[in-house]
């Protein structure tokens, strides 16, 4: 992506609870907890990645893109592809991403990383109109 801003890498984070796992102050059910919904959008919006899962060590993960915006209304909050995301970069003034990465075998799933896309420009508004309030005598 071109224009991402606002960049936040959550890669402490996750190194902080795979930690916590591996000495067991998580549980994998703690680690594991990946909705339905998540591993379903991992399967067919995902993107596979290379790196086995820090969990059980399979090579079934994706990372998922999430969009949340105001502008994107009934869009905001599904998955999308990256193709999408650069389309959607193009029309919408601004809007952020959530990429997770998951883990279809175990349901392993953490934020990656979040950003935001979009042309930067203040969204076009609908010209107003003024209604006539003035009265006219006799009314």
């Amino acid at each position: 992506m071109q224009n991402q801003r606002q960049v936040v890498d959550y890669a402490l984070q996750r190194r902080a609870l795979l930690a916590e796992f591996r000495t067991g102050r998580a549980s994998t059910m703690d680690v594991c907890d990946a909705t339905p919904q998540l591993r379903q959008a991992a399967e067919f919006h995902g993107v596979p990645v290379d790196d086995a899962c820090p969990v059980c060590g399979k090579h079934a993960m994706a990372q998922v893109s999430w969009v949340f915006g105001d502008e994107l209304k009934h869009a905001a909050g599904s998955a999308r592809k990256p193709d999408e995301l650069e389309r959607m970069a193009s029309l919408f003034a601004e809007f952020t991403v959530y990429v997770v990465e998951v883990c279809r075998a175990c349901a392993w799933n953490h934020l990656v990383l979040s950003y935001v896309l979009g042309t930067a420009e203040t969204p076009e508004r609908a010209p107003r109109t003024t209604r006539n309030t003035r009265r006219t005598a006799g009314q």
